[in-house]
This record gives C-alpha cells, sequence and structure tokens, in this order.
C-alpha cells in the first residue's frame, strides 16, 4: 500500500495525503483552539493516527535499519510523543508544523506528484515547504515563549506578524524580543530565513533542469535540452520533458 503502484495503492496513497494535510491544518491552527474542551481529545487521535502511521512505515520499509535512521523519521517521534504529552511538554507543541516537512519528505507524495506531471516543480515545491515550515516554527516558539510576555505579542497573529517581519529582514521595530535569548532568536530568524527566500529565488528564477542520471557519472541535473553530460561528456537521451 505505502509502496505500490496498484489503483488500491494509489487511491490509499492519495488518501494517506488528504489524511496528513488535515492534521498539518490542525497543527496550524492548535494555537487557536487549544483553549477548547474537546481538542485533547482530536489531539490524541491524532497522536494514535501519527503512531499506526509510523509502525506501518516501519514494517514496510525495505530496510529497518536504515529506515530508522532517516532525520523525518526522527522528527516524526518528536511530533507523536508532542502529541501524547501535551499538557506536560506544552513548550514543545510548536514542534508538530513540522510534520509538513516531514510529509514532502516522504517518496508517496512524490510518486503522486510525479504521476501528475509535476515533477519539474519539485524543488520549486520543496523551498516553499522549507520556508513556511520554518516560518510557523519560528512563530510557534515566539509565541510559547513571548506571548503576554512582550508588549506587543497578544496573540499567535502578533507571533506570526513579527516572524515574517523579522525573516524577511523588514525589521519595523514595534514589537522586539527582550533580552539575550530573544536577540539570539530574531539573529537565527533573519539568518534562515533570509537563507530559506533565497533558495526559494533561486529555485523560481534559474533555468529549470530536469532529472535525468547519467549512466556513466550519475550526475541527476540537466538543462532540459542537453545532449551530453556537462560533467563527463557522455550523451544521453534524456525523455521529452513535455510529453
Amino acid at each position: 500500500m505505502y509502496h505500490g503502484d496498484t489503483p488500491l495503492a494509489r487511491r490509499f496513497q492519495a488518501g494517506f495525503i488528504a489524511v496528513d494535510l488535515a492534521v498539518i491544518a490542525f497543527f496550524l491552527a492548535s494555537p487557536l483552539l487549544s483553549d477548547h474542551p474537546w481538542f485533547l481529545a482530536i489531539d490524541y487521535s491524532v497522536a494514535v493516527l501519527v503512531g499506526f502511521d509510523m509502525i506501518a512505515r516501519g514494517f514496510a520499509a525495505r530496510d529497518l535499519k536504515r529506515w530508522l535512521l532517516r532525520p523525518d523519521v526522527w522528527v516524526d517521534l518528536v511530533i507523536l510523543i508532542a502529541l501524547l504529552a501535551p499538557m506536560w511538554i506544552v513548550n514543545l507543541a510548536f514542534l508538530r508544523v513540522l510534520r509538513l516537512w516531514t510529509l514532502f519528505r516522504s517518496p508517496i507524495v512524490w510518486r503522486r506528484l510525479r504521476a501528475y506531471g509535476l515533477d519539474r516543480w519539485e524543488e520549486m515545491i520543496r523551498a516553499v515547504v522549507n520556508l513556511v515550515t520554518f516560518l510557523f516554527v519560528m512563530t510557534g516558539f515566539v509565541y510559547t515563549a513571548f506571548a503576554y510576555r512582550v508588549p506587543g505579542i497578544e496573540g499567535y497573529l502578533d507571533a506570526l506578524y513579527f516572524t515574517v517581519a523579522t525573516v524577511t529582514t523588514t525589521g519595523f521595530g514595534d514589537i522586539t524580543l527582550p533580552g539575550p535569548w530573544g536577540r539570539i532568536a530574531s539573529v537565527i530568524a533573519m539568518i534562515v530565513g533570509i537563507s530559506l527566500f533565497v533558495r526559494l529565488a533561486q529555485a523560481v528564477f534559474r533555468p529549470r533542469k530536469v532529472t535525468y542520471r547519467c549512466p556513466r557519472c550519475a550526475l541527476m541535473r540537466h538543462e532540459p535540452d542537453a545532449v551530453h553530460c556537462k560533467a563527463c561528456g557522455q550523451v544521453l537521451q534524456i525523455p521529452n520533458v513535455e510529453d
């Protein structure tokens, strides 16, 4: 079901992506929903779902030891812990948004996107996901650590506003984080944020390349109309990317 290409497997994979996107939407809305009495019920239900998904992916992995060493698996484990103990480790709840990053590292997602011919946008999609994930993780950290303790940060929207203003180096100055930890957080937001913005700009404006493995040197990225590998000169037979 995870690795197959049968109609049933394709439907399962599409459902997997849809459910994961709904879970991510719940994570993004969590700061606004955490005071409702039904929040914990949904939180624990999502924890069960994530736990079963991890177990199933472990059984489906061709090499379990190698799968356990993948960074996205460790991130999912942290997310699962944050879901199982929301009241005890509430300060780490913002890490659940990392599920967006782990989702787009899943081969299931890219298998379905390639089936619809969207693989040509893979580099840009990854850049957008990395930037959006960082924005919301940083927003969650600012909200958790500084909300109601810093003038101007009275809610999640204020934390998001500060994060975007800092990441884009706009720096309006109406909200600042006090103390050494506040300055460190601002510096990290600016350095990492501008790096991700540059990466996104490169993906958008740089000439598009195709993924095709050179049979001699294994170089993967080539110009769409390349006849020879620019690294070793091997003659290439790249399929027509417009077909």
